[in-house]
Order: structure tokens, then C-alpha cells, then sequence
């Protein structure tokens, strides 16, 4: 692994936390819920959300009632959330699900998928509530010190693979503000002779990624480091890969309730303009990439303009922008300039 932290902040001398990641997990029992609101009384402003479901029912129509209570509730993407639900409520795969829809639900699966509803309701995020979630079809367990991914984070990982068609190249890559360590190691799944370091100011969530990578089998290809972005770190990278907070300090009040009351605000926090991150990382690139090497981001709505004059600033080449599957331009990608032969 080509990578160097000559003097790695300790946990009492690192400073601030980290974008990617925050909020020290002490002393919680690995079983127990992940959210601080565990919300297990909530009630919707009519008072009777999570009362439970009434009478013997199926997976399909458990399914079904669940979706309505959500989307009454204004939830989107209802049927979607409801399928999740009853899944760990059951705790079905997802084929299991879908195969078996007419099969019957017992009174305390009933009582379990309802007492999830409830939290749901009330806001608390499935995926903290289970204290896992499915990123590029593997699962990664959060803590208080990790980022929640989301599915357009996949874009970044997208990105890269259409930019990589050899899958059997020992790659080298670089994740910064590495957080569960999602796009580090599904990338690491993808390229089976690749290698790859994660660099966090969070011991908590180098710790939560270094679990991640041995659960995912990927931990004899992965390393993860305490580094505040890339300062302290050198080396040669193909890929170098971020998703840095992109927030503006003056929207986070008006987030949904599921991001601005469980995920860390630091890991959301980006400053005035919300690219304070992008500046911090494109500072070091130009000596962390490879010959050849490229850089992939995530970014925020509306941002492509200024992370692209940032990168820019900093003597790279915007190659890119990959919008997520809603349309939204989700990933920049960005190389060194290249330079001609120097002048005798």
C-alpha cells in the first residue's frame, strides 16, 4: 500500500471532527439502535401512527398497508420504504419477499413490523434503526461516527468503473473522509487485484470501516488511516475518491428530519458556501494522483460550476460531470493538466 501518514493526529491531538464522519459511539452495545430518538412512543399529528396492524394478514398486504400509512404520512417513494420495513421486521430477504407475498404474518411479526412503522413515522431513518445499510449491493454497518450513504453516492463508484474497463489492473486507490468506507471497498469488490487506503480525522470511523471491510472479506486489500483529508498522506494514487460535506451552514435547519437530526452535522456541514471541503482536498491532489490518475467526487445540487472552478484553481482539468438517476449532476471528475515537454 503506497500510502504515508508521518505524523497521524492521536484522538486527544487530532482537532475538530472530521467532515466524513463524527460523534464518538461510547459504550453502546453493537445490538442496540443506532439513533439517539429512538422514538418508540412517536404518533403522527393525528396520534394513531404504529397503533398496529389490525387482524390476521400476508406479507403482501402488510406490505401494502404499510405503503399507505407512509404515504398518507407524506413519505415518497412509499412502497419502496414499506418493502425495507417489512423485510426486517421479518427478517425475509428480499427474493423471500417478493416469492412469497400470500404467506401469512404472525401476531408478534405484525407487532414488530408495526413498532418500526412507528419510529419510522416519526422519522428515524430505517437504516439507523437497523444500524445497517445496503450500499452497491453489499452491507455496511453505521455508527455515530459515519455518514448514512445514499444511493446517488453510487454515482461516484459509477464513474470510476466507466473510467476503469479492466477489472483485473492492481489498481491503487484513495478514499478521503472514508466514513463506513463504502466507496473504498465496493470499488475494492469490483477491481479483485486492487488495493486501497481510507483516510479519516475520526478514529471511530477508520475503526467502523476497518469492521466493514473484514465483514466484507476486502480487509487484506484495505487500510484505513486517521488523517485530516489528505494532509499528512503521500503517494501515488489511480483514482482518488471523495464525498466531502457539501451543505451550506445556512440550509442544514432546512433539511429533512431523517438527515438533520441522525446523521452527524459535521458530516453535513460545508462551510458558507458548503465547498470548504472541496478546497481542503483539491489542495493536495495534484501530488496524491498517479500518471493518469484521476479524481471523482460527489457534490451537491447546483455545485458542478464551483467545485469545477476550484479544481481548476488547483491545476486540474474537469473531464466530467455524471448526473444520479434522478438527473442531477452528482459526481465530478477531474485529472492533473497535462503538460507539455518543458521549454530548453
Amino acid at each position: 500500500m503506497i500510502l504515508r501518514c508521518p505524523h497521524p493526529p492521536t484522538a486527544d491531538a487530532a482537532g475538530p471532527p472530521s467532515p466524513a464522519v463524527r460523534e464518538r459511539e461510547v459504550g453502546r452495545d453493537a445490538s442496540e439502535p443506532l439513533s439517539r430518538t429512538a422514538g418508540e412512543g412517536a404518533t403522527t399529528r393525528n396520534g394513531e401512527a404504529g397503533e398496529g396492524f389490525g387482524g390476521p394478514a400476508s406479507i403482501g398486504s402488510l406490505i401494502s398497508e404499510t405503503a399507505a400509512r407512509l404515504e398518507t404520512a407524506g413519505f415518497d417513494d412509499a412502497r419502496r420504504r414499506a418493502r425495507r420495513l417489512v423485510e426486517a421486521a421479518l427478517s425475509l430477504s428480499r427474493s423471500e419477499v417478493f416469492a412469497y407475498p400470500e404467506r401469512k404474518v404472525g401476531t408478534e411479526d405484525a407487532a414488530r413490523a408495526g413498532q418500526l412503522l412507528r419510529r419510522v413515522l416519526a422519522h428515524e431513518p430505517l437504516s439507523r434503526i437497523l444500524g445497517t445499510r445496503e450500499f452497491w449491493g453489499l452491507e455496511f454497518r453505521l455508527s455515530f461516527d459515519t455518514l448514512d450513504p445514499r444511493p446517488e453516492t453510487e454515482t461516484v463508484v459509477e464513474a470510476v468503473l466507466a473510467r476503469l474497463p479492466d477489472r483485473s489492473r492492481p489498481y491503487r486507490f484513495l478514499d478521503l473522509g472514508t466514513g463506513t468506507g463504502c466507496l473504498l471497498l465496493a470499488l475494492l469488490s469490483e477491481f479483485p487485484n486492487a488495493i486501497g487506503a481510507g483516510a479519516d480525522l475520526s478514529p471511530g470511523a477508520a475503526a467502523t470501516a476497518r469492521d466493514n471491510a473484514r465483514a466484507l472479506g476486502l480487509a487484506g486489500r484495505a487500510s484505513f488511516v486517521v488523517a485530516n483529508w489528505a494532509a499528512p498522506l503521500a503517494g501515488a494514487f489511480d483514482v482518488v475518491i471523495a464525498n466531502p460535506p457539501y451543505i451550506a451552514t445556512g440550509a442544514i435547519p432546512d433539511l429533512p428530519p431523517e438527515v438533520r437530526e441522525h446523521d452527524p452535522l459535521l458530516a453535513l456541514d460545508g462551510g458558507a458556501d458548503g465547498l470548504a471541503a472541496y478546497r481542503a482536498i483539491a489542495a493536495n491532489l495534484p501530488c496524491l494522483l498517479a500518471l493518469g490518475g484521476f479524481f471523482a467526487t460527489e457534490i451537491g445540487a447546483g455545485q458542478a460550476a464551483g467545485i469545477s472552478e476550484i479544481l481548476e484553481g488547483a491545476g486540474l482539468q474537469i473531464e466530467g460531470v455524471a448526473a444520479d438517476l434522478a438527473g442531477i449532476p452528482r459526481c465530478v471528475v477531474a485529472r492533473p493538466e497535462k503538460r507539455g515537454p518543458a521549454r530548453k
